[in-house]
């Protein structure tokens, strides 16, 4: 079936659904009791709405100009879509599992990274979450982690970047999915320990020289190989270009400030204008990188709402990530869009579809992604 008309037909049944639910969702605002119970749905292009906040996007709008000329060794990163050294075109990227207890903090190296997935790692513990962190230029890396355990779910993600996963260990659970050819690259446990004065499990650091040796040690290919899925991973807008959802569709709602069902560290994603990046937010606080203060920010941000299935009694579980026409929610420049994602097959790049049945654009630069567990997906609140 053609990428368009399956769209189309996902979509459609999607957006009727999303639409009888809008109507009955309570926003953060709205509760009388200053708790929320669902998302806030107020259209920005409804005719009640303040056209300012349309106008000034409008006027922010990067000019188009000229055609952005890249510099002379340079090409469009397939993680961000901007400019980097064409040097490392070919390079796998690297995707490592960081603690995210809040014993873990601070984290080094995270703002960093191109792409962040934070994902449930337990159902115990308030479902406590792990960052999984893509990084192209790791060879750049001056200190990354902490270094923890993966998950199936990772696997499967990291694979749809051809990337390096970067762990330490896991459950038994994992095996299955390291047997296959397309998952075999992988290294655990071969990183530094830095004297943090923590318990052991929260010393693992990825520093200069660690992934160079590791891959040259386990006979690891550092560039794309066989299983590498071609081209840029999202389908970006043009460099140099702004994409202001209001402007596009008619359907776009008020997006700054997401708030996670992650009881455990209670995430939040808050949009910063000045930067028109959304912050990330945990325990209470903004997370700020060690190594130089800088926030974890993001251009775009990602939800999917996604069911999982537990493995054991221990709370291990793998979500259900390869399936299709599933919910979701794109943000960005302070705006949100109801989307559809699919995942057809354990390599393949999960896809993003807007209502009109295309491939989602999403604006250039850094990205979060989160899978919500389907039992909590109505508790997320955007205002």
């Amino acid at each position: 079936m053609h990428i368009r008309t399956y769209g189309k037909k996902v979509i459609a049944t999607l957006l009727c659904s999303a639409m009888v639910l809008s109507m009955a969702a309570c926003g953060a605002e709205d509760a009388e009791d200053g708790t929320s119970s669902g998302v806030s749905f107020e259209p920005i292009n409804s005719e009640t709405t303040n056209t300012d906040t349309a106008s000034e996007a409008a006027t922010e709008e990067v000019a188009s100009g000229e055609p952005y000329v890249l510099p002379e060794g340079m090409y469009f990163s397939e993680l961000t879509g901007e400019p980097i050294s064409e040097s490392i075109k070919d390079q796998r990227p690297i995707a490592a599992m960081v603690d995210n207890e809040l014993t873990a903090l601070p984290h080094y190296g995270t703002s960093e990274a191109d792409v962040v997935y934070e994902l449930m790692n337990s159902t115990k513990n308030d479902r406590i979450t792990r960052l999984m962190c893509v990084v192209k230029d790791w060879g750049s890396i001056e200190q990354l982690g902490s270094i923890r355990s993966t998950r199936p779910t990772n696997i499967l993600l990291a694979s749809e970047w051809n990337a390096i996963l970067c762990h330490d260990g896991g459950p038994y659970h994992n095996d299955a999915y390291f047997a296959n050819p397309w998952a075999a690259d992988h290294l655990s446990g071969y990183f530094s320990r830095v004297n943090n004065g923590k318990a052991r499990e929260f010393t693992e650091y990825i520093l200069p020289g660690d992934l160079e040796s590791d891959i040259e040690k386990f006979n690891i290919s550092a560039t794309y190989n066989e299983y590498a899925n071609p081209g840029s991973h999202f389908n970006f807008i043009e460099y140099g270009k702004e994409l202001v959802l209001s402007e596009k569709y008619s359907n776009t709602y008020p997006g700054t400030v997401i708030t996670l069902p992650f009881k455990h560290n209670s995430s939040q994603l808050v949009y910063n204008a000045d930067t028109k990046e959304y912050e990330y937010y945990e325990y209470g606080e903004r997370h700020e990188d060690a190594e130089d203060g800088a926030p974890l920010s993001f251009k775009n941000v990602i939800l999917q709402n996604c069911s999982f299935t537990q493995l054991d009694d221990n709370g291990y579980l793998i979500y259900n990530c390869i399936s299709e026409g599933q919910l979701g929610w794109y943000l960005t420049n302070g705006e949100a869009k109801i989307i559809a994602w699919s995942k057809t097959s354990e390599t393949g790049v999960t896809k993003y579809y807007d209502d009109n049945g295309d491939e989602l654009q999403i604006n250039t630069g850094k990205t979060y992604i989160s899978l919500i567990p389907s039992d909590s997906w109505d508790s997320i609140t955007l205002q």
